[in-house]
């Protein structure tokens, strides 16, 4: 049962081409958002569509993959762990992030 603990997994198109930042030791992490859509009747029969959007985080080996090939508009499913963090931006604000950390990745379509 531990397999299933904070695990997170999603389908999605990425609104933007990811993000690439580099470190000073040489590593690197891409950050992208993907959409979901999901829909619903409401109470008067009328179709509702929604779209969540969902911030991605890759490590590791995966970023290379990511780099070369994942770009705006491209449909992929991915597989991680949802996470949270925070920060205080520049006015001393506490700010909030909850993002999906990738450990497995899959392109979809052609």
């Amino acid at each position: 049962m531990n397999a299933l603990r904070n695990k997170v997994q999603l389908i999605g198109r990425l609104g933007q081409d990811p993000e690439i930042v580099n470190f000073d030791d040489g590593n690197k992490i891409a950050k992208f958002s993907i959409a979901t859509d999901d829909s619903y009747k409401d109470k008067e029969g009328n179709k509702v569509e929604r779209t969540y959007w969902h911030n991605v985080v890759v490590r590791g080996g995966l970023v290379k993959i990511v780099e070369e090939y994942v770009t705006k508009g491209k449909e992929i499913a991915i597989e991680g762990k949802l996470t949270n963090r925070s920060w205080d931006d520049k006015d001393g604000t506490k700010r909030y992030a909850t993002e999906v950390v990738c450990n497995e990745l899959l392109m979809l379509g052609k």
